[in-house]
This record gives structure tokens, sequence and C-alpha cells, in this order.
């Protein structure tokens, strides 16, 4: 069997080939699966898909008109599926559960570290020479307060290297961690952990409860030299009122891996382009903003771990079978995810 795999990577590609070797075939396509893309997936009854990718009821409509019973998604999260309608489609909607979560931890920290110690604009000038200092002070984070939004998988692994720099740690969550509990973790309200913290790093998942966690509220209650990293999903951060956040010059440094308006942008060489997108435009502008494009995830034991469950979801559903990364088979939603 052929399965098409839409929004591939070209370290991402030898990867996935391999994974499916002497199983099935694999058609890697670099472009994201849309309204636009769905048709060239017709004859396909499997289809990979990545995050950026949209699979809204019109395209899965499309999708299973052209006879595809299986979407594949490589990543945890699953907020561009619309689930109920693969449901009602008869569709198996499979994710992946579980990856490194050292990946997107240790890459929250390395944002964390650039803004805060200015280290691109640093890089720039020394390679034009310029090797004055003026600017680019930072600040101890020993003895500091970190605000862990999410102490999950990844939330927790953060918090053992913030451990490891001698900080002060406050949690938010819906339910306590006893391994974060256990590293000194106190658990606060939302509302006190955006105000106490010298470094704010999102881990939760982007849902309706969770879209604009980080709003203009949440903003003004932290503090004017306070760092917010997110090294999770876009639509977690009101970005619009980030931008007049900074623009009243608060916040001494901001790390953001991934955009709320992202999709079509974010994987692909936008250089020559007029970038339409007045938020992200202004967005960039600012020296102390240091903006990546979600690749937290990327690195060669989490993607591996991505690619072989991927199979694993394959050959369950090509057999009739269900497992725990497995958000609707045959039309049959769980009801954990409903």
């Amino acid at each position: 069997m052929e399965i098409v795999a839409f929004g591939v990577q070209a370290d991402e590609r030898p990867l996935l080939e391999g994974a499916f070797e002497g199983r099935h075939q694999v058609r890697c396509l670099d472009f994201c699966l849309d309204r636009d893309t769905a048709p060239l997936a017709h004859g396909y009854e499997v289809v990979s898909t990545s995050v950026n990718d949209d699979l809204s009821a019109e395209v899965l409509q499309t999708l299973a008109a052209g006879g595809t019973k299986m979407a594949a998604q490589r990543s945890t999260g699953f907020n561009n599926i619309d689930l109920e309608a693969a449901a009602d489609l008869g569709m198996t909607i499979g994710r992946v559960s579980v990856y490194s979560p050292y990946a997107v931890a240790e890459f929250a920290w390395l944002l964390a570290l650039a803004v805060n110690r200015r280290l691109v604009p640093a890089a720039q000038r020394t390679r034009n020479f310029d090797f004055r200092l003026d600017g680019l002070m930072g600040r101890d984070l020993h003895g500091r307060t970190v605000g862990v939004v999410g102490t999950g998988r990844i939330g927790t692994a953060f918090t053992r290297i913030a451990h490891g720099f001698g900080m002060r740690l406050l949690g938010w969550d819906l339910t306590e961690n006893p391994e974060c509990l256990t590293l000194g973790m106190r658990y606060v309200p939302r509302e006190q952990l955006f105000a106490e913290a010298d470094l704010v790093s999102l881990h939760v998942p982007l849902t309706p409860e969770t879209r604009h966690l980080v709003d203009a509220a949440a903003l003004a209650a932290m503090k004017d030299d306070a760092l917010l990293v997110n090294s999770s999903r876009g639509g977690l951060i009101d970005t619009a009122a980030l931008v007049e956040t900074l623009k009243a010059g608060r916040l001494a440094g901001v790390g953001l891996d991934v955009y709320e308006e992202e999709a079509g942008l974010f994987s692909y060489d936008k250089s020559m382009d007029v970038i339409g997108d007045d938020v992200l435009a202004r967005l960039m502008t600012f020296a102390n903003v240091l903006v990546t494009s979600h690749q937290a995830y990327f690195t060669r034991e989490a993607v591996g771990q991505i690619v072989a469950t991927t199979v694993v979801n394959v050959e369950d559903h090509l057999a009739g079978r269900s497992n725990e990364h497995m958000l609707v088979t045959r039309g049959q939603l769980p009801a954990a995810v409903r």
C-alpha cells in the first residue's frame, strides 16, 4: 500500500521512508494539507499529517470522498483536527501520544537563556567584528522564580532543569505532579504565578479553555522585567496583546517557538514574499524577541519516536486494532476526547 504524507521536513523524510520500508511506500510532500491540496490524497487509504495541516470538517470530507479512511498525525497536539467530523465520516484518527519530553524542554531553556543573555544580537555583532557589550547585560537565573504553566512530561523535564539552576519553583496545572513537588515546586493560582515569576514557560495543550491563556490581563500582571517562553502552542498567547505589552516597554525578553497564526508560514521559505500578517511582522521588530519556526521537538530522538509510533498507528488501523494513540477508531470517538 502507498501512504501520502503531508508537511514532511527534509530531515524527517529519510526517517519516515525508512520506518515504512518493507511495509508500505510513502509519498512525502513538503507542503501542508488544506482544502486546496486535499484532492491530492484521492485514492490513498491512509494519509499522514503534521500539526500545521488543516483537518477541518471540509478537508476531512474531501479526504473521505477520495477513499481515505485514516489520518495518522505525526504530533501530540490535535487541535487542528475536527474529531467529531472524522467520527461522523467513519474515519480513524491517530496521533503520537508521547515522545521525548527532553527535546522540547531543552529547547524552551535555549530560548529562555538566549533572550536573557541577548545571544542573538551578540552573535550578530561579533560576526561584524563589533565586540562591544553595550545593551547585552542579562541576569543570573539562580535564585530567581520560574513559573511552569503545565507540569506534564515536558513541564516536568523543564522543571528538573530549573531545579538544577537553583531557581524557586512555582507551578500551575489542574493536577499536582508528585515529581515536581519532590523538587520543591509550590502550586499556586495562575494569577499568582504570573505576578511572581521572573520566567514564565508554557507547557499546556491548546484547548478552548487554554486559548489565550496569556491574555492582556495575564501580561499586565507579569513583572516588567519578566521573561516569557512558549514552546507549546501559539494560541496560548494573545499575540496582539503581547505586541502592545512590548510596545509599552515591558518584559525583558520573549522566546517563541510557536505562533497562533503559524500555519502556512512556519516550515516554509517566505524570505522573498510580502508578509501580510501585521502582528507577526511587528513582533519580529522587537530586539528582545526571539522567534523560531516550531522546531522544539525537532531532534533525531523525538522525530524517531514520532515516526515509530506513526508506523504502529497505521499497522494497527490496517489490522483493525485500536491503541492508546487513537483519537477516533473507525468512527468511534472515545469519551475521553469528546
